[in-house]
């Protein structure tokens, strides 16, 4: 069991706590701040331990000088006060003499939050390469690191893995349960156990695939990735995606493991996506040469509704249509509908999130990761570098 936040004693401690801010801003304004509020539960823990609060974080890509001016972390501190009804200090720099004076000058209860970290990417990817000297330079900034942002966890940066590395560590409420609910679904799962999988690239998903189809009862596949499927079986798919290179790999999974993998029996097609009145349902064995499948159909969604109506524990990764346009978001919002408010319901991360979250279901479920890479790494049965190196209790 990993360490925690509460293994420490934090009074008058400089904590650093490595947070996932990376939301999405455009013209200066933040579009959600789900990620912001998801990580108050840690840092109010802080506050009312009287620590001095370090917070740390990414924001965007950062490949050369322009882009810091629209991923700098400013209005993130000031969402941040507005939701702690408190002063957040913004530092402009991510090292140097401005930095550590204003460290150095913390009151118990002061949140300092630094600038955007992978601004040390320009300097020869020095975050996103897990530079071993900036990691210990972060370090030497504090007494105690905490993790507690589960979307970087699948990568070994300077922030998470090389700032651990040099300081006693534990995890923060957000990743603890990002940890505790999916890893229990996986492990121990309440049967029957069904799996959704969509999205666009069979390649996108071999991972998760191959691990959870030893494990669940049921994989229900639809978005993009189900003509791959389809198209292995020799179903004419018309237009729609095909990731050429996985077909064998669909017709092998389809073989060992015909009777847990599940596949659309009608889709929703369009000959132009800027037509929405070109849409039509059509059995999986009638789609045309020009027909592009953007959707599962209405019997598909009933077929699905059998499954999820019996299952205990389910996991969904991946929209099963086009979903951002209206006219084939239907399969995606009729899934959110049949299992909203069952037990035992997890979303990853990406584009799901987005998805379920944009339909207007953001309270339906047990729970919505905070973690596109990494909650899809975890499904694959893989190691996370930035929960690896976290001490042990």
């Amino acid at each position: 069991m990993k360490k925690t936040i509460r293994d420490y004693e934090l009074e008058g401690k400089k904590v650093i706590i490595r947070v996932d801010f990376n939301v999405p801003i455009k013209n200066g304004e933040i579009q959600d701040d789900n990620r912001i509020k998801q990580s108050l539960e840690t840092i109010n823990y802080a506050l009312e331990h009287n620590a001095k609060i370090i917070l740390l974080s990414h924001l965007g890509r950062v490949k050369e000088e322009k882009d810091k001016e629209n991923n700098t972390l400013e209005p993130v501190a000031l969402r941040l006060s507005e939701l702690l009804d408190k002063e957040i200090i913004f530092v402009t720099e991510t090292r140097g003499k401005l930095l550590e004076d204003e460290i150095n000058n913390m009151k118990n209860k002061d949140i300092i939050l630094v600038e955007n970290t992978r601004f040390e990417d320009l300097n020869g990817k020095l975050e996103s390469g897990n530079d071993e000297e900036l990691g210990k330079y972060w370090a030497s900034l504090g007494d105690i690191f905490i993790n507690d942002a589960f979307g970087t966890s699948h990568r070994a940066h300077a922030s998470n893995v090389g700032i651990a590395k040099n300081l006693p560590n534990g995890i923060g409420f957000l990743v603890e349960k990002e940890l505790n609910i999916m890893g229990k679904a996986i492990e121990n799962p309440k049967r029957p156990f069904t799996v959704i999988l969509g999205g666009s690239k069979v390649s996108d998903k071999i991972g998760v695939i191959e691990n959870l189809v030893k494990i669940a009862d049921n994989i229900l596949i639809g978005g993009g990735m189900a003509f791959t499927f389809l198209k292995s079986q020799g179903i004419n798919i018309g237009k729609s995606l095909l990731d050429e290179e996985n077909i064998e790999f669909c017709k092998k999974m389809l073989k060992q493991y015909k009777d847990k993998i599940i596949l659309p029996i009608d889709v929703a097609t369009s000959t132009n996506l800027e037509i929405p009145e070109n849409k039509k349902e059509c059995p999986i064995n009638e789609i045309k040469e020009n027909d592009i499948g953007l959707d599962i159909g209405n019997e598909t969604i009933k077929l699905f509704k059998t499954i999820l109506e019996k299952s205990n524990t389910i996991i969904w990764n991946g929209p099963v249509g086009k979903f951002e346009i209206k006219e084939y978001s239907n399969g995606t919002k009729e899934l959110c509908e049949i299992i909203k408010e069952k037990e035992n319901t997890i979303i990853g991360g990406g584009d799901t999130a987005s998805a379920v979250i944009n339909l207007g279901y953001k309270d339906a479920f047990t729970h919505i990761s905070t973690g596109g890479g990494a909650s899809l790494e975890m499904l694959e049965g893989k190691v996370l570098p930035g929960i690896d190196i976290i001490e042990e209790i």
